[in-house]
């Protein structure tokens, strides 16, 4: 008898939704709050990702001039869970927090995920600082970069954009 290897994809929790929203407010977070997605901003999302967001809403956190977003995209062919957390204009912090493909993992190392951090809205949709790459991991990288932009164009969507 002959045993083909497994295709079930490979999923990998680095922090559940809860630690991440946890950490980004000093262990205390505040009630989450709602973003619709309709309207204008479905029209923006959809232009930033290059599709509809399959969802009708988005639940994040904020306080003060800090939000937090739980996001998802696909990268090749299954989605990447990312918590981002904006500050301001910029992004503060970016994280993998599942990533259940089988290839480009690399996309959750601190080394790249950390170069998210002060980067600000770019023109075209896109990011004001280039990202660079990995090899093998286009697709996932796409998706993160993606959802970077998503997060900061949200955050504009909600009181904490105010700031105090």
């Amino acid at each position: 008898m002959v045993l083909a290897p497994s295709l079930v994809p490979a999923e990998t929790v680095y922090e559940s939704q809860d630690q991440f929203v946890s950490r980004a407010f000093g262990g205390k977070p505040p009630d989450p709050g709602v973003v619709w997605l309709t309207g204008d901003r479905k029209t923006r999302l959809s232009d930033i990702l290059g599709h509809d967001y399959p969802a009708l809403r988005i639940r994040y956190w904020c306080r003060i001039d800090r939000s937090a977003w739980i996001l998802e995209e696909v990268g090749k062919e299954l989605p990447i869970t990312v918590g981002v957390v904006v500050k301001q204009t910029w992004i503060e912090r970016m994280r993998v927090l599942v990533y259940r493909e089988n290839r480009g993992g690399e996309v959750s190392s601190p080394a790249f995920t950390g170069q998210f951090g002060g980067v600000g809205p770019g023109q075209h949709h896109g990011l004001d600082t280039r990202i660079d790459g990995i090899t093998g991991a286009t697709l996932s990288v796409r998706a993160l970069t993606r959802l970077a932009a998503v997060a900061l164009y949200l955050h504009t969507q909600t009181d904490c954009a105010n700031g105090p």
